[in-house]
């Protein structure tokens, strides 16, 4: 009994495996050069934590974020902290 248990829970490894990269190849072909950051973002995702994405303009956070949300089927919710939105 316990070999079946090790042999589905490595099915189960090989499975998942093959659909991580599907995904991240995916969310890839919007998001061109950001291999690390989607990595990151899944593995924030699939281990129920929490990301923050900071950087300049234009480096497609929302793009990526939204891009993720559609393919995992999620909501999606933009929060913008200006200067306005600090606590004073």
């Amino acid at each position: 009994m316990e070999e079946r248990s090790k042999s589905t829970d490595v099915e189960l490894i090989d499975a998942f495996v093959k659909d991580f990269s599907t995904l991240k190849n995916e969310i890839g072909r919007v998001i061109v050069g950001q291999d690390e950051i989607i990595e990151k973002v899944l593995i924030s995702i699939f281990s129920r934590g929490h990301c923050l994405l900071v950087g300049v303009p234009g480096l497609a956070k929302t793009l990526l974020v939204n891009t993720i949300s559609q393919i995992l089927q999620l909501s999606f919710r933009r929060i913008q902290f200006t200067p306005d939105l600090m606590p004073s």
